[in-house]
């Protein structure tokens, strides 16, 4: 716990920094570079074991994203987005039957491959789309960030404090149902108080707090297929890259989740 602690110390503030003074132009790199990472990590835990056909899924992934910067805010950009926020009722139902796709057969390999595109890029976009946005779209990006970062801390304390009933023991052991009225509970807190702070009253604050309950619903499924993914590949971690935390895509599984429904979520209220 100490050494997970020291690592969110040092890693917050530049997170938060980026954020709120980086232009989206050079936020959209840093982010990318990052989300290209977890997924070089994801084809690890898939089982492509030749670094070449790793590096070329990657490679593609980026061309799409660059692609698609160039189209920002048009049909594409948005189709893209939306996709990636009707992905985890697919995730959820497939968490249900968590043994399908469990062997490492070529079509399984293909089909999690598939699974990362849709996790990835589409959270890359929704961040984005919110950071460049007009209206503090730097604030409301740390805002949708928050709620993600606080349900995780607020699932870990009320799971630790209270969890007995495990909410999936067969994926993910750990997690109990204790856990997910925590994060529920403290990023509703948080949803408020960011909603007030950025000015929103009556019926708009209302509707940012539901957004703010998905978009934390939609973090613990993505958290949850992580795990699923790391049981087929009998894996602890994604990686080593954060001590005490474990790689990229560990510290991004909920983010991956949460960032398309936020964005969406969000062009709906201002509409």
């Amino acid at each position: 716990m100490k050494t997970r602690t020291l690592t969110a110390l040092i890693l917050a503030p530049a997170a938060i920094a980026l954020i709120l003074f980086a232009p989206t132009a050079l936020f959209a790199v840093v982010t990318g570079a990052a989300f290209l990472y977890a997924l070089w990590e994801w084809t690890r835990m898939l089982g492509l074991r030749d670094a070449g056909l790793r590096g070329t899924a990657v490679a593609a992934h980026a061309a799409a994203m660059v692609a698609l910067w160039t189209v920002r805010g048009g049909t594409a950009w948005w189709a893209v987005i939306l996709a990636g926020v009707a992905w985890w009722p697919v995730a959820a139902l497939w968490l249900r039957h968590f043994s399908f796709g469990v062997a490492p057969t070529r079509e399984h390999i293909a089909l999690k491959l598939a699974a990362g595109f849709f996790i990835v890029v589409p959270a890359w976009c929704g961040l984005l789309q919110v950071h460049g946005g007009a209206g503090n779209g730097h604030w409301w990006t740390l805002f949708g960030l928050m709620l993600v970062w606080v349900a995780d801390s607020g699932a870990y304390l009320a799971g630790s404090r209270w969890g007995t009933t495990k909410l999936a023991p067969r994926i993910s052991p750990g997690k109990t149902w204790a856990g997910v009225y925590g994060a529920v509970a403290a990023s509703a807190v948080v949803g408020v108080i960011g909603a007030w702070l950025l000015g929103l009253r009556g019926a708009p604050l209302a509707g940012i707090f539901v957004l703010a309950m998905l978009t934390v619903l939609a973090s613990i499924v993505g958290d949850l297929f992580e795990s699923l993914i790391k049981r087929h590949a009998n894996v602890k971690d994604s990686g080593d890259l954060f001590p005490g935390h474990g790689g990229m895509f560990d510290r991004l599984d909920s983010v991956f989740a949460a960032l398309p429904v936020w964005a969406a979520g969000l062009a709906l209220l201002r509409a």
